[in-house]
């Protein structure tokens, strides 16, 4: 579970964006760039990272302030689900990234496997809406929804891309080390009882 300055944090920024957002009021924009400014205060004594990256970061977006969303593709052959090496940590994950303005979370799905896969999927179903914060993911300082989708291969073939190294499929019983901070172990194996029971209801939160 997510600790709580981090929590606190992100909900400062949240309602500081918002409030920024919205006031005319010049001595209410005043008191939000406070509250911005706090949240920066926060992550930046409770971390390692430097104040001017957490403003670019973390502290920069405008508008209402929301969570962003990661999109997962879920595919599975002979029994086994494709996963791909991150260059960045070199730990596997399910194909897939932040969602693309202008794409729909399939064309996401789609797109993210033909990039770091080099397989042409296909979208079936959504199997799930997970919260990052319910789950064991390492600490960062965004608000994250994840979506799986399952899809199936019509074409292509295995190709590592800019961001992986490696493409492989894995038993439910021979799962490599994870990028835990992309899929955890336990959001992985739950993607195989699909495989068991097809019908089963999305899984939220």
């Amino acid at each position: 579970m997510e600790i709580k300055w981090l929590e606190w944090a992100k909900q400062i920024q949240g309602i500081a964006q918002t409030g920024l957002t919205y006031s005319k009021d010049i001595y209410d924009i005043e008191r939000y760039e406070q509250l911005r400014q706090l949240s920066i205060d926060i992550l930046s004594s409770y971390t390692d990272t430097g104040t001017d990256k957490i403003k670019l970061t973390f502290a920069s977006d405008t508008g209402y302030a929301t969570p962003k969303v990661d999109v997962r593709a879920v595919v599975f052959r002979d029994e086994q689900i494709l996963l791909v090496r991150e260059k960045l940590d070199g730990a596997w994950a399910l194909p897939g990234g932040w969602a693309d303005i202008g794409l729909s979370p399939s064309e996401v799905a789609v797109k993210e496997a033909a990039e770091e896969s080099g397989y042409l999927v296909k979208p079936l179903r959504l199997l799930a809406v997970l919260d990052k914060k319910f789950h064991e993911h390492p600490p960062e300082p965004y608000h994250v929804y994840k979506l799986f989708i399952l899809c199936e291969i019509v074409g292509g073939e295995a190709l590592s891309g800019i961001e992986t190294s490696e493409v492989a499929f894995f038993g439910i019983d021979e799962l490599p080390e994870l990028s835990q901070e992309r899929n955890t172990e336990a959001q992985v194996k739950s993607m195989f009882q699909y495989l068991i029971n097809p019908d089963q209801e999305i899984v939220l939160d």
